[in-house]
């Protein structure tokens, strides 16, 4: 197993990648309560082919914070100076719920940039029919006083499927307890009102699926609440050529709960579209 080193990319704010392995740029971006750290298991499955990168994205783990309000094209800039900083003039992205929609979104406006995407217990479309009661419901036990550590033992159970091992809970619950408060209530409601800011005017979705040509992989864990199944097989019909992969009693985080089938999808998939 290769070794994961951790680096910030500058400038400010910095991003923390850990990475570890040589050959083509594979990028793992996280969801809204994960961390870099999510991916291990995908790090230490992949790197014996590929230069595997995770993030923790903007105001995430290692990353640093930042002052202003959150906008999602940010993330796009950041995802720039990951590539940079490997010089790599393109990359395959891997993004899950959250990471998903980055990946989308950052394909709309550099689509140069990207050689397949992996998207996995996402979704394209971003309206809600109670979005500003989806996100009240999120926000106020933390603008009450709550800290993520609060809430981590409640929430963590409903994203992953119904008899989930304990210590898949347990990490999870890990990761939501260490978001950093302010950050993550920026990234909730940048998320949430995706379909109010200007950016996002006349569009449904992340992305125009139909303008979507590079190669793509759709995985979803049939028991996932969060995203479900049907926005999966949206993505799926929506994007030609894609590839569905659906990961039997996983909830919202395969890649945590089906760790071994979700690597294997994932491999056969980049080692047919990449020559390693």
């Amino acid at each position: 197993m290769r070794t994961i080193e951790t680096t910030l990319v500058e400038p400010a704010p910095r991003i923390a990648v850990d990475h570890a392995g040589a050959g083509p740029l594979v990028v793992f971006l996280h969801g809204i309560g994960g961390n870099r750290t999510n991916w291990r298991e995908q790090i230490e499955a992949l790197s014996d082919d590929f230069l595997c990168v995770a993030w923790d994205a903007r105001g995430y783990g290692a990353s640093d914070d930042y002052e202003e309000p959150l906008s999602l094209a940010d993330f796009n800039d950041d995802l720039i100076r990951v590539l940079d900083h490997f010089g790599r003039p393109a990359a395959h992205l891997v993004g899950l719920s959250m990471g998903g929609t980055i990946a989308q979104n950052f394909y709309r406006h550099h689509p140069q940039r990207v050689l397949s995407m992996v998207l996995a217990d996402t979704r394209n479309g971003f309206q809600r029919h109670n979005s500003e009661e989806f996100l009240r419901q999120r926000e106020a036990p933390l603008l009450a006083g709550l800290t993520p550590a609060d809430i981590a033992p409640k929430l963590a159970p409903t994203l992953v499927a119904a008899g989930a091992a304990p210590h898949v809970v347990q990490r999870l619950t890990e990761s939501i307890a260490a978001l950093h408060k302010a950050s993550y209530l920026k990234t909730l409601r940048a998320s949430t009102l995706v379909s109010q800011s200007e950016a996002f005017a006349g569009m449904s979705g992340y992305v125009d699926m139909s303008t979507v040509r590079v190669p793509t992989l759709v995985v979803c864990g049939t028991e996932d609440r969060v995203t479900p199944p049907a926005m999966s097989q949206e993505l799926a019909q929506g994007i030609a050529g894609a590839q569905l992969v659906m990961l039997e009693g996983a909830g919202h985080l395969s890649n945590i709960e089906r760790p071994h089938e979700f690597n294997e999808a994932v491999s056969a998939f980049l080692h047919r579209h990449v020559k390693v």
